[in-house]
């Protein structure tokens, strides 16, 4: 009998330790159990966001729906090719916003910083935005931008042969990189549903996307 008590006990522990690691890996399926168990991690940076698209002129749900995708909203992340913080920016993108903000002392360590990670990050999305104004889905081309650079998503538009006539269709069709599929559509559904939430309800910075 004490056996099976512990048994049970073991397998209840094990099943608790193994939803809590699921939930905090951050699954797109389970978002509202996320944000009812790490509620304060996932509107914690909300004001800053909130700022930086004002800032900008980038919805706050596209900048949300980018740090849940890349972060997790957890600051101190630090990616496989050295990218830092709640938007996952590189050196030479952060260089680049200084440059252009005419900031004059920067350590890359700054990125772990929310306000300026987001502020880097929100800058460099309001720059492909308005790269990719002209196509039918600016949102997709400007996530491809911010997930596989801006020279990849030229050269996927030039392969294609559509000249001005490439949409966001063709380039999720032509693009040979599965993982950057993948990236705009989860963050796209994760944008839509922020709106539909009225996570950011007084938002008037709203990018165009398609479905």
């Amino acid at each position: 009998m004490r056996i099976l008590r512990f048994v049970i006990l073991a397998v209840i522990l094990l099943g608790g330790f193994a939803l809590g690691a699921w939930l905090y890996a951050g699954h797109d399926e389970n978002y509202a159990l996320q944000k009812f168990f790490f509620r304060a991690r996932y509107a914690r940076y909300d004001e800053q966001i909130r700022q930086a698209s004002v800032r900008y002129g980038v919805n706050p749900a596209l900048v949300k729906a980018v740090i849940w995708r890349e972060s997790r909203f957890q600051p101190d992340m630090v990616g496989a090719h050295g990218e830092r913080g709640l938007m996952q920016i590189t050196e030479g993108a952060a260089r680049d916003w200084t440059k252009a903000e005419k900031i004059e002392t920067f350590s890359p360590t700054d990125l772990f910083d929310p306000k300026t990670n987001i502020e880097a990050g929100t800058w460099y999305l309001a720059k492909a935005l308005r790269h990719w104004a002209e196509k039918d889905d600016p949102v997709s081309f400007a996530l491809a931008e911010y997930n596989a650079g801006r020279m990849r998503v030229i050269r996927w538009e030039k392969n294609s042969g559509r000249g001005g006539e490439f949409g966001a269709d063709d380039l999720r069709e032509i693009m040979d990189f599965p993982a950057t599929r993948a990236y705009i559509r989860s963050i796209v559904d994760r944008y839509l549903d922020f709106k539909i939430r009225g996570e950011f309800p007084e938002s008037s910075a709203t990018p165009h996307t398609s479905r």
